[in-house]
């Protein structure tokens, strides 16, 4: 143990000597310190404007007057997504997918995005997250320090007489491993820092505790790489291109291929296909404005039977109501159908291209992060979900009002005059069916669960690289 703390000791002591490795950390460390303060200053504005957003657009709906129900079917309401305590970190989809959505009777509109100023108002580094510096830049780091671990000691001449000492090519391997990983270490205290801040804001401790770890070994995973490349070529300059070169390739050539295949091979159909498709069984469900439609014939034949009536304004209910309830739930049952064939075929892509975590460590590294701070694919589609199942209540809350509240009469004459007009309203204490909305992330083993393929993944590339790294150790030579 003495030996190692020596080799990691004197390791330190030439990377403080060495101006390049400090000039290097301290942009680093500047890059880490502007994206987190960019990150932490858009989440606070977003989660403040959606939030104040969010509650602006309930008490709009609650404060409508009196009105004909499905005046505020169609009225609507919007719903927005506040950003969870980890999206600090890791944004994820965020930026790229919708935050609000129109909910409103008898459709399923798609989530609108974020004001495009809103990135733009923080500047040229607006795109860059604490997450993605260390995907991409944590790694450039770690191959700056390691690159000449062993190389170094073989260009002094200083390899032969460490060797003759006792010392083992693969204890001096694991004092330089030690360096590295202290190393390491100290560049996961702005996320350590991050995540208090996200406990604070409520987040789960084992999910701020599995994103720690993820990105540990991610970055040790590295520093294992690094040092075998070191052992296997004999110049410093060759070493650093091999992982500059390396590092292009996993960091930026292979997560773009790997989306390309994943599109070509996995292609889901495109919105106007969809849509045309959709529309064609839509008219076939019969349209729930008109009460006279023949797709209505059955139900209004089984009221007037169950009832023992002859005509519908004979009814106890508005038939007229009764329609719109039962043409919404089976419009709403073929919209969720198309939703949930969509959101099927985009989780297939997703999971196709995290199975590609294999050939890149920093694919698996995207793909765990995502899941564990709640920014993902799954996590989208939950909002999308909840929205829909929040609108269909609300829209049918107003529709059974639309049907046990006003009288068929008096609905059917309301565009008589202004008076009829008048008289075929509700209380708008009616509108008190729509419910008050938050999104709350899973818990943290369902994020755990969810990452699993991809920490799978990342374990293997550490697990590979380390045996590589011990078997080669063994057999150093000066």
């Amino acid at each position: 143990m003495k030996q190692l703390m020596l080799i990691a000791h004197d390791e330190w002591r030439y990377w403080c000597r060495s101006q390049v490795v400090l000039v290097a950390t301290l942009i680093f460390l500047a890059l880490i310190l502007a994206t987190n303060f960019i990150s932490a200053a858009r989440l606070s504005a977003e989660s403040e404007t959606r939030t104040q957003h969010q509650s602006e657009a309930e008490q709009a709906f609650l404060a409508q007057p009196d009105r004909h129900p499905h005046r505020m079917v169609h009225y609507g309401h919007y719903l927005f997504r506040t950003p969870v305590p980890l999206s600090l970190f890791d944004p994820g989809l965020d930026a790229i997918t919708g935050q609000a959505i129109f909910l409103e009777g008898h459709r399923q509109n798609s989530l609108t995005f974020s004001e495009a100023g809103a990135s733009a108002d923080f500047g040229g580094l607006s795109w860059l997250s604490p997450a993605l510096m260390y995907q991409l830049f944590a790694p450039l780091m770690i191959v700056l320090l390691g690159h000449s671990a062993l190389v170094r000691e073989r260009e002094a001449s200083v390899l032969s007489p460490i060797l003759a000492l006792g010392v083992s090519g693969r204890k001096l391997m694991a004092g330089k491993a030690v360096a590295l990983t202290f190393f390491t270490t100290l560049l996961l205290v702005p996320l350590i820092i991050g995540a208090l801040l996200a406990y604070f804001q409520g987040e789960r401790l084992g999910a701020l505790l599995a994103l720690i770890a993820v990105y540990f070994f991610y970055c040790l995973v590295w520093v294992v790489l690094t040092l075998l490349v070191s052992t296997l070529v004999k110049r410093r300059s060759e070493v650093l291109i091999v992982m500059l070169s390396f590092w292009c390739v996993v960091s930026l050539v292979l997560p773009a291929l790997a989306v390309n295949i994943v599109s070509s091979y996995k292609a889901s159909a495109g919105k106007i296909e969809s849509d045309l498709a959709m529309q064609r069984d839509i008219e076939k469900l019969g349209n729930g404005h008109n009460a006279n439609d023949p797709a209505f014939l059955k139900l209004r034949s089984d009221l007037l039977e169950q009832h023992n009536v002859d005509h519908v304004e004979d009814l106890p209910v508005n038939f007229r109501g009764i329609v719109a309830l039962e043409g919404e739930r089976k419009l709403t049952e073929l919209l969720n159908q198309y939703a949930e064939a969509r959101m099927q075929a985009e989780q297939d892509q997703e999971r196709s291209l995290a199975k590609y975590g294999f050939i890149s460590p920093v694919l698996a590294v995207t793909f765990a992060s995502r899941a564990i701070a709640a920014t993902d694919l799954a996590h989208y589609h939950r909002f999308q979900r909840e929205a829909e199942a929040l609108r269909f209540d609300f829209v049918q809350g107003l529709n059974r009002a639309h049907a046990e509240k006003l009288s068929y009469q008096l609905d059917i004459h309301r565009y008589k005059d202004e008076a009829s007009a008048q008289r075929a309203r509700v209380d708008a204490s009616n509108w008190q069916v729509l419910n008050r909305y938050e999104f709350i992330a899973a818990d943290s083993s369902q994020r755990l669960g969810r990452a699993a393929s991809s920490l799978l993944n990342l374990f293997l590339w550490l697990l590979i690289s380390m045996v590589a790294l011990v078997w080669r150790s063994g057999s150093i030579k000066p």
